[in-house]
């Protein structure tokens, strides 16, 4: 697609405040795709105002309306699935069939599940002699990542339209076209002026100035702990509502009773996809000290699969940032058996597959999110000692337990101090709520329980 060179507000492209204007670059051969404009806190504030004269129209809007404009943008994004594919291919470098299968085929799926959910959701209770009334909480300012351009964006707008806000979107720079596309595809599903509004920048100009925005009330994040965690002291300081997916560190822990094979080929897969970059990547690996060994080999042979058919990383400060963990867990003792830092490519942001076996829980490769296709391995004594070390680190955002019996596998997953936690390899369900603990993130998306973030409670005594 040609990048617009304004920003989406109120119904219309109209030019940006500045003429600073953000390169995006296809990582597989670090050409310049294009360009888009670097928003401002007047292109912010010009959005923030669009939303706030939309929202009594739109909170007002039956729900069942509401759900109709929701189901039409999912069919414009079907009718445009291939175009969408191949431009987050481009921006992004995920290759072709993961772009439709994932990166548009998910986001479809989960925003069919809103446009069902507006239409049927209680909005609306008798708790004894009350009525409950759900309502919009006002105007979003939705800040998403690159690593899943399409999905992160349907899962904040589609809850929040559905709850009847309206919605300010900063995307990731990375993958600013992405959000240009999904902006096209809101305007011809025919959505009011002002419900939803699009200002590509950079985070620390843009963003800031979305999350501090006093017209902004509610701010959903998703990113680095990090960021989340300004993003969180800004609205703090305004008493402002948050809701931050953040950073994630997931244990794969395989009991012994499990199919060791196919639990290990599931496990790299898992952290390969996407390039490792994904939040909910199950990167460490818990194993049994009896099965050690083989577990090692079979990730070995599973992980030299994708040393052709894995994309790159998204930019080069990210390249950096994965080879200097690896460089950094061979520092500390880890044993490589696959991959390495070294640049598989002479061109492009490429990272090998890579595999760490002998690590020990403090070491920093198991401690920290590396984003990258980094897989550690570490072995356990028993049952005990596995929960110890699966908990033992600030993320707990998803996870996966693997056992004989179903049952067993529960038990330990019960344990686990976590927000999601997949048995035996059970799939994506895009009605379940997803989202962390501890420094994971604060609230859910998804499903019924992502709609109620959006949602805020009054009660009329009778």
């Amino acid at each position: 697609m040609k990048a617009h060179d304004g920003m989406y507000i109120d119904g219309e492209w109209r030019p940006a405040a500045g003429t600073d204007t953000i390169a995006v670059v296809n990582p597989a051969d670090e050409q310049v795709i294009d360009h888009v404009p670097a928003g401002t806190a007047d292109d912010v504030d010009a959005a923030v105002r669009a939303a706030r004269g939309a929202l009594p129209a739109w909170a007002a809007t039956p729900p069942a309306e509401r759900a109709a404009r929701i189901a039409a943008l999912r069919d414009v994004l079907v009718a445009r699935k291939e175009e969408i594919a191949e431009t987050v291919t481009a921006e992004l470098g995920s290759p072709l069939k993961l772009s439709q299968a994932v990166h548009v085929g998910a986001p479809i799926a989960v925003a069919g599940s809103y446009a069902e959910l507006a239409a049927s959701y209680a909005f609306e209770e008798k708790v004894g002699n009350s009525t409950v009334h759900l309502e919009p909480v006002g105007v979003v300012g939705a800040i998403t990542p690159w690593n899943y351009p399409l999905h992160q964006i349907v899962a904040k707008v589609a809850p929040a339209l559905a709850a009847g806000c309206t919605v300010v979107l900063k995307p990731a720079e990375d993958t600013p076209l992405t959000a240009q596309l999904f902006a096209e595809a809101v305007h011809e599903a025919g959505l009011p002026a002002g419900v939803f509004n699009l200002v590509t920048g950079l985070g620390p100009v843009a963003g800031q100035a979305l999350a501090g925005h006093e017209g902004v009330d509610l701010v959903s994040f998703t990113g680095s702990t990090a960021v989340g965690r300004q993003i969180g002291a800004t609205a703090g300081a305004a008493v402002k509502r948050v809701a931050l997916e953040l950073g994630g560190k997931s244990a794969n822990v395989i009991l012994p009773s499990a199919d060791l094979a196919k639990a290990v080929n599931v496990g790299v897969a898992n952290v390969m996809s996407n390039s490792g970059q994904t939040c909910s990547a199950w990167t460490r690996m818990l194993v049994h000290d009896s099965q050690y060994d083989e577990a090692v080999a079979l990730a070995v042979e599973a992980a030299a699969k994708y040393g052709e058919r894995m994309g790159p990383v998204v930019n080069a400060k990210q390249q950096r940032r994965v080879r200097s963990y690896i460089e950094k867990g061979v520092a500390e003792g880890a044993r490589l058996v696959a991959g390495g830092p070294e640049a598989p490519r002479d061109q492009g942001y490429f990272v090998s597959p890579t595999v760490f076996a002998d690590v020990t829980p403090e070491m920093t490769i198991a401690q920290e999110e590396i984003f990258g296709p980094v897989l550690s391995i570490l072995r356990y004594e028993d049952e005990a000692d596995a929960l110890r070390i699966a908990n033992g680190t600030v993320y707990g955002l998803a996870g996966a337990v693997w056992a004989g019996e179903v049952t067993e596998a529960v038990a330990f997953a019960r344990q686990l101090d976590t927000g999601q936690v997949d048995i035996n390899g059970g799939r994506f369900n895009p009605l379940a709520p997803f989202g962390g603990y501890k420094q994971s993130g604060v609230g859910r998306e998804l499903g019924s329980h992502g709609l109620s973030e959006y949602l805020q409670t009054k009660s009329l005594q009778f």
